[in-house]
């Protein structure tokens, strides 16, 4: 029965100092739903005896079935501390890490975490994972060491040995805190410096005075700080030493503060003096944790559990003066009487909740940093905001729900609830005037049956109307209900960070894109009405806003929804209505001097795909819908449709594909459909060309290894330089390029990939520049300190790791040209062209506020597009490049026809190097060519001049000033430069040894000795390996980690169950992409090669068979015999 009505929890929402959002975060299997069952049955919502075994809050079959959670699931519950009363919204988050963006989602609506650690397994990576996600959210956690019964029933330690262990897992976990912290204090040092000139007179930065100030702030866990909390869950206990400390206190009259310093640590009970001394380990004396607290606890389970002595279990009942019901302790199940002792003795909901509201602040506390965060993101200073906007900062730290404040909600996810659990259309008790209506209808109906004056037609007629406002509309309800079952209405999840929300109300809905200044500007121009579209579908280009009327407001309560009228500031809630005005997540605000959030942190990007087809061609429409409804169902799935037509979705792992699936098949679109086989990212690259072949023998120069049959290809090809250089030139011989692909440092191309959103800002502001559009003022002038100093220092890195890779890379980081694929992609495009002198991708970093000078030839944004679509897909299976550096050694541009009058008008804005009078001299330009293996600027041959007449441009140069014609020639000149610039980067690539890049899986696995061998041989079965495997310290548990394929991780997890038989479970997650170092095209050429492989090379390649599997599911030419070795057929006959 529960305990606390709707009205109470309506009335402790309007207290803020009273509310608390928290959340639950753990590694999976680490025991977070039983720990909120056990605070969900602390509320009468479910008994005390199914806790942990209902799983409440797993509402999904899926998740009941595998046993983990899946999705981020909310609930309000009543605490009473004394005479104060609380609000604890609380949330529970997946562990998997499949469904780490559902950790994401929780995070950004609370103010603190529970984060729960198995004291068996110990710190597991996503510990470390949603400690990060907690941290960067600026939220406050404690922590709770879980499942203490396992080391007394399952690991049979001493309370001494339980002791050391326990401190091993705290330290652990004070590990991780200090790395984050660590990585926190020193991005400090590049935080935003004063503008004053004394300023600078400070040119150290001492960090360890914030460290002693982080220190005294409570950042690290101890049980001595209060924010440590020990216990066994599904066994409903739980303890804080605060707890015993009053208990020893009172019971032997100590002090109990000296005592909560204490009972933690090296400390022992001098049995003479009666006083509390240090040094009990090198003393050989029990610690005071051990001895008051372990000891006793271990005596329960020793007495209830093992020896099952049931009069020394009344003698315990007895002393600790407990009331247990003769039912629980008379049971037969040794388990159900401990959990009824345990819980009566130290309930764990009054430990948790306890210090939920002594150690987590309340949404009144919200820290000013953290504010920040939420309203402006990396590029951009708060300061540099409109005023309106720097004054919602107070609203903000008031979290006040006056009429005169505005309103401002994140949503953090939108999710998918039957129409029939709505509030509204879920069965509820008759009200007393109902029941008289009701009433009266009968009588009437008695009363005309009795007096006999009407047939039955004429009483069917006359009890009709009296009946209309009753049966009718419950017929037409019912049939109404029984057809909207199946829809599925989104709800919004999120909480009010200022004002109050009403049923009714007018909100806007802010854009990712939304700028307040601009919609300032807008809005003040408007004389009535709100600024912003009424949907979606009527936004121009350049607006971001619409306006959305709140439909309905709930409180969540686990499974089910509670309507509410009205929600004050600092409560988590779900708002109806916004299905058609928000995707996955977005802001809702009464003012547009409100900012959009930032985006939220995700910790594992989806890589798996799969291309969906109905199994009947007409449910096609039905498979789109399902698919819009899934994309905004879940907050990590992306959905897509690719240039073959093909509907793809990208999901983050196995067990997450198989839910969207599910959730497709029976919620969504509700038809049959035929799944592709998993499709996988791969990467192409090239590499330095091999030292050994492929039996491991040396190359020698005199006997050099042969080609493969794909660079054979380019032997007879002109504009093939030699191997990695190209020179091309357009159709109509204006424009020539020349090209050279050489492999980036691999410790470069990883430095790129983690700074993708630096090299965004570098595009953006040199984009802006070359366009001449105002943006750059913004991206550039506007840009935090911190910004440049992080861009600062990924210019000095940069350098220093090419310098690190050889002197050949000298000065390139000034010659970088672009980045790619998609401009901020892993591949560089560097400028080498003489007399070429661009304005530089670190025009940022000028400290002087002059204007920078935009120095671009025409054309070049079609040497970038040309470079883009190279990189975007490569030449071996269309996948994008990785790791490739492609030098622009040479760009001429120059008419072949065209008087020089003309050349004027047509190379409008063309940087030149010197007067140019006339076609040979244009051609014959010379320009430097970089040497990668010494450094030497060489002299290239002058170009053969082949004066061959161009349609286009002899039509431009007669027409004297047409200025039609002119424009037009300069399109076909774009577009074939873009095409040249385009198959040059792919013919110095493929002239090049290429490979295949895979996708890897970091694999965590914890088993024990006797399934090594096992797991060994599944990973290995698999093109998988072993990099560590070590023995946790005090158990006989192995943590192995190994990296897989992820197009060989198909089935992995459980097959490894199977070989193990259940008593391991691997836990995937994406980790960098690797090299397959086989050439895809590799024959045997030497004699060894011959010997070993075999003329045909019978074996398998790896890299051919993932690159003909692409290319077959991309509909690409595969160079594949069907009949290799034909022989004539021979059939036998009888003889007759």
């Amino acid at each position: 029965m529960r305990l606390t009505d709707l009205e109470k929890i309506k009335e402790l929402q309007k207290k803020p100092s009273h509310v608390r959002n928290i959340c639950i975060l753990a590694h999976v299997d680490h025991g977070k739903t039983t720990l909120a069952d056990a605070l969900v049955a602390s509320n009468g919502i479910i008994s005390q005896r199914m806790a942990g075994k209902l799983r409440y809050l797993d509402s999904r079959e899926d998740e009941q079935i595998r046993g983990i959670t899946m999705k981020s699931s909310a609930i309000s519950l009543h605490y009473q501390a004394g005479s104060d009363e609380y609000l604890m919204n609380l949330i529970d988050s997946p562990g998997h890490v499949d469904f780490s963006s559902e950790v994401s989602t929780a995070v950004r609506l609370c103010d603190g975490a529970i984060v729960v650690v198995d004291v068996v397994e110990g710190v597991c990576p996503q510990t470390h994972a949603v400690l990060r996600q907690a941290w960067l959210e600026n939220i406050k956690p404690i922590l709770v060491l879980n499942k203490l019964d396992r080391l007394i029933l399952e690991l049979k330690m001493e309370p001494a040995e339980a002791f050391n262990h326990l401190q091993q897992i705290l330290t652990e976990v004070n590990l991780v805190t200090s790395e984050l912290f660590t990585a926190d204090i020193m991005s400090m040092q590049t935080t935003d410096s004063p503008s004053n000139p004394s300023s600078e007179q400070k040119q150290t930065y001492d960090w360890t005075e914030d460290a002693d100030e982080f220190e005294h702030k409570n950042m690290y866990f101890s049980p001595e700080l209060g924010n440590v909390l020990f216990a066994a869950a599904y066994d409903g206990w739980g303890f804080s030493i605060d707890q015993f400390a009053e208990i020893y206190g009172k019971k032997l009259g100590m002090n109990e503060a000296g005592l909560r310093q204490t009972l933690w640590g090296d400390f022992f009970l001098n049995s003479k003096t009666k006083r509390i001394m240090k040094g009990a380990q090198c003393k050989g004396k029990k610690p005071l944790f051990v001895q008051f607290i372990l000891e006793s606890i271990w005596a329960v389970y020793d007495a209830v559990m093992v020896r099952r002595d049931k009069e020394m279990t009344e003698k315990i009942v007895k002393s600790l003066d407990l009331k247990i019901t003769a039912r629980d302790s008379r049971h037969n199940d040794a388990r159900i009487q401990l959990q009824a002792l345990m819980g009566k003795w130290l309930p764990v909901s009054n430990a948790v909740l306890g210090k939920v509201v002594e150690k987590l602040p309340s949404p009144l506390d919200i820290e000013e940093e953290k504010v920040e965060k939420l309203m402006c993101n990396k590029a951009r200073r708060f300061d540099s905001m409109p005023k309106q906007t720097q004054d919602l900062k107070k609203d903000f730290l008031s979290c006040k729900d006056s009429e005169d404040i505005p309103v401002i909600v994140f949503v953090s996810k939108m999710f998918p609830v039957d129409r029939a659990l709505l509030p509204k259309n879920k069965q509820r008790p008759l009200t007393e005037e109902e029941l008289q209506r009701r009433r009266e209808i009968a009588r009437l109906r008695h009363a005309e049956r009795m007096t006999g004056k009407t047939t039955g037609e004429s009483n069917e007629q006359s009890s009709a109307p009296s009946s209309s406002e009753g049966e009718t509309k419950v017929v037409v309800e019912s049939s109404e209900d029984k057809k909207d079952d199946t829809d599925q209405v989104f709800v919004a999840f999120a909480r009010v960070f200022s004002g109050c929300v009403r049923k009714g109300q007018k909100l806007y809905v802010l854009g990712p894109k939304h700028d307040p200044a601009i919609a300032l500007n807008k809005i003040s121009e408007e004389s009535n009405g709100m600024y912003g579209a009424k949907r979606l579908e009527d936004l121009t280009g350049d607006e971001h806003v619409t306006v959305v009327t709140v439909t309905d407001l709930y409180l969540f309560m686990g499974r089910e929804l509670e309507a509410l009228d009205c929600v004050p500031a600092g409560n988590v809630l779900g708002i109806g209505g916004l299905e058609d005005h928000i995707l996955k997540s977005g802001t809702l605000s009464s003012t547009v001097a409100c900012p959009s959030f930032t985006d939220l942190y995700f910790d594992v990007s989806p890589i798996l795909r799969v291309a969906l087809e109905p199994v009947h061609a007409g449910d096609m429409p039905k498979l789109v819908a399902g698919l819009k409804l899934l994309n905004q169902a879940d907050p990590c799935v992306q959905v897509l449709v690719q240039e073959t037509g093909e509907h793809v979705i990208i999901t983050a792992g196995e067990v997450h594909l198989r839910r969207c699936l599910d959730d497709l098949i029976e919620r969504y679109a509700k038809i049959e459909i035929s799944a592709s086989s998993p499709i996988v990212p791969f990467r192409e690259t090239i590499v330095r060309p091999p030292t050994i072949d492929m039996v491991n023998e040396s190359i020698q120069e005199q006997n050099p290894v042969g080609k493969n049959e794909k660079q054979r290809e380019f032997d007879d090809d002109e504009e093939v330089l030699e191997p990695g250089l190209v020179r091309i030139f357009t159709p109509s011989r204006y424009c020539m390029v020349q090209i050279r692909a050489v492999p980036l440092p691999h410790e470069v191309t990883n430095y790129l990939e983690e700074n993708a959103f630096l090299i965004k800002t570098l595009d953006q502001y040199i984009s802006a520049k070359i366009s001449k559009r105002n943006k750059s003022d913004i991206i550039g002038s506007s840009l935090k300190q911190s910004t440049k100093e992080a861009i600062k220092e990924f210019k000095d890195n940069l350098e220093k790791l090419f310098l690190e890779a050889g002197k050949q890379w000298k000065g390139c980081v000034d010659s970088i040209w672009a980045f790619g694929p998609k401009r901020v992609g892993p591949n560089l495009l560097l400028n080498k062209v003489d007399g070429y002198n661009r304005t530089s991708m670190w025009g940022c970093l000028r400290d002087d506020k002059t204007d920078v000078t935009v120095v671009a030839r025409d054309y070049d944004y079609s040497v970038v597009s040309g470079f883009q679509l190279a990189t975007l897909t490569g030449p071996l299976c269309d996948e994008p490049m990785r790791g490739v550096c492609f030098i622009m050694e040479k760009w001429e541009i120059g008419p072949q026809v065209i008087g020089n009058g003309d050349v004027e008008n047509i190379c409008e804005n063309t940087l030149v190097t010197k007067q140019i009078t006339n076609v040979d001299e244009q051609m014959h330009v010379q320009l430097s060519k970089l040497n990668l293996e010494n450094n030497v600027s060489i002299a290239t041959d002058s170009l053969v001049n082949e004066n061959r007449p161009c349609p286009e441009i002899s039509e431009a140069s007669t027409s004297g000033g047409d200025k039609e014609k002119r424009t037009d020639m300069k399109g076909h000149v774009s577009g074939q430069l873009i095409s040249i610039v385009k198959e040059g980067c792919l013919k110095s690539f493929q002239t090049q040894p290429q490979r295949i890049m895979a996708a890897m899986y970091k694999c965590n696995i914890q088993a024990t000795a006797d399934v090594l061998g096992k797991l060994f041989g599944v990973i290995g079965k698999r093109n998988g390996r072993v990099l560590q495997d070590e023995m946790r310290e005090g158990s006989q548990i192995f943590n192995i980690v190994a990296v897989i394929p992820v197009v060989e991780s198909f089935g992995f997890s459980e097959d490894i169950r199977k070989k193990t038989s259940g008593l391991a479970s691997p836990q995937l997650v994406f980790s960098h992409w690797e090299t397959i170092d086989v050439d895809p095209f590799w024959v045997p050429t030497t004699e060894e090669e011959i010997m070993h492989y075999g003329e045909k090379a019978d074996c398998e390649n790896r890299a051919r068979l993932y690159m003909n599997n692409v290319r077959e599911r991309k509909g690409l030419k595969v160079d594949k015999k069907i009949i290799e070795h034909a022989e004539k057929q021979r059939t036998l006959t009888r003889n007759k």
